[in-house]
């Protein structure tokens, strides 16, 4: 208690620090994947997609992120043994921002689609092994991550394969493949509406004071997915055919249909990205500013003041502006080829999936379940379309993330011990 209250400052302002380089890391890596579809399809532009992230990142986190975040991330560690000794988790809060953050950058650098959220857990797990003991880790949870490799791809390249297949049911095979495109254009824009809205409402808006029945929800997001779809009708019927450009390409005029959709469904994306990893990125910086300002009481959840969202958004955003191009080049045409239509797929089924796995629960995360996406679609033209060996990097990539964090982590904690004790 004596450090926590002779060092108190110093400790917040370290954690703002690392906080605000963390959250760079998450815009430079993770919103670099959610950006990457639709930058790498050519519907939107690198300069749209920050000001896109921007606006809607922040947006998730606030509105549906929730105001209060677990310290301890997913429940991964028992912190009861350490109640008396508040600092040993604050040196650990320090420890795994700063290590996240060392490994994102890393990661960034050489284009590697990495997770923030398993790049955090990683690098928690680290500090308490060496700082609280082996029995502190939930070792089951870690279990849930690594079937998380397995699972979060399979399912945002399964809805990511099936969408793809109706679009080229509905639309490509058909003998008008451009009036067919602005037929079904409008219905593909309501599922983006209906899809982000119900789950953000089943979610639950319960710091809004925002508490629906289910039927409600469903009225509302039918509601809203209709509004979205007007809008979306408005914009697709403005678009002409290009005689000019589908002689050198067959669905050019097509893929101009889609261009509008990839907006809402990168809006989508954002959204649900910040709803879900935003406020558990800066989940150890409220972990210290609590223990901090409650006098050194340790508690599994910590109020997440607004000022923190505003750092963690501003973060996100000038690690998207800086380093964010190369992580969305791997996303965008390092793993196989898109098109406004195949961006429009892997998005939607990358946003389903993750507000899917906010309701639900599922150790997932929003970076594998991108690259999956990406790769269903993908797959829908063939195991050809898509370069085994760049997956093959981000797989490893992957795999070494829990160690590496762990690593870093625990030689970070005995430095800061060592300087603070």
């Amino acid at each position: 208690m004596e450090i926590i209250a002779t060092y108190g400052f110093i400790f917040m302002a370290m954690a703002v620090v690392f906080g605000l380089y963390m959250t760079w890391g998450i815009g430079a890596n993770d919103v670099a994947n959610a950006m990457g579809t639709s930058v790498g399809s050519g519907a939107i532009t690198v300069k749209q997609a920050i000001i896109i992230a921007a606006i809607f990142e922040f947006a998730g986190a606030f509105i549906a992120g929730g105001n209060v975040t677990k310290t301890i991330r997913k429940g991964i560690i028992d912190p009861s043994s350490i109640v008396n000794q508040p600092e040993i988790l604050v040196y650990g809060m320090l420890a795994a921002l700063l290590a996240a953050g060392i490994w994102l950058m890393i990661a960034s650098s050489r284009g590697w689609p990495v997770s923030t959220t398993h790049s955090i857990i990683g690098a928690v797990i680290g500090f308490a092994v060496v700082g609280i003991g082996v029995d502190a880790v939930e070792w089951g949870k870690v279990g849930q991550i690594a079937a998380s490799w397995v699972v979060s791809p399979l399912l945002g390249g399964t809805i990511a394969f099936l969408l793809m297949m109706s679009i080229r049911r509905l639309i490509l095979n058909t003998k008008n493949p451009f009036q067919s495109a602005k037929r079904w254009g409008p219905g593909y824009v309501f599922l983006v509406g209906f899809i982000i809205s119900l789950v953000t409402l089943f979610k639950g808006l319960k710091h809004l004071n925002v508490e629906l029945t289910i039927g409600m929800s469903f009225l509302v997001a039918v509601v809203f997915g209709m509004v979205l779809a007007g809008v979306g009708w408005y914009l697709i019927s403005r678009i002409d055919i290009d005689p000019g450009a589908d002689r050198d390409f067959h669905f050019a005029s097509v893929e101009k249909v889609f261009t509008p959709m990839m907006i809402f469904t990168a809006c989508a994306m954002a959204f649900a990205h910040g709803s879900n990893d935003v406020a558990n990125g800066i989940a150890p910086l409220a972990a210290v500013i609590s223990i901090v300002q409650s006098g050194g009481e340790v508690a599994q959840k910590a109020a997440l003041p607004l000022w923190i969202l505003v750092l963690g958004g501003t973060g996100i955003v000038v690690g998207l502006a800086t380093m964010g191009y190369r992580v969305m080049k791997t996303i965008g045409s390092g793993i196989t080829q898109l098109t406004p239509s195949r961006g429009y797929c892997a998005t939607l089924a990358a946003a389903s999936t993750v507000v899917l796995a906010s309701r639900t629960g599922l150790p997932v995360s929003t970076t594998h379940i991108a690259v999956g996406a990406v790769i269903g679609v993908g797959l829908a033209r063939g195991v050809g379309a898509i370069d085994l060996r760049v997956i093959g990097n981000i797989v490893v990539s992957w795999v070494v993330t829990l160690p590496v964090g762990a690593a870093l982590a625990a030689l970070f904690f005995f430095t800061l011990k060592g300087m603070f004790s």
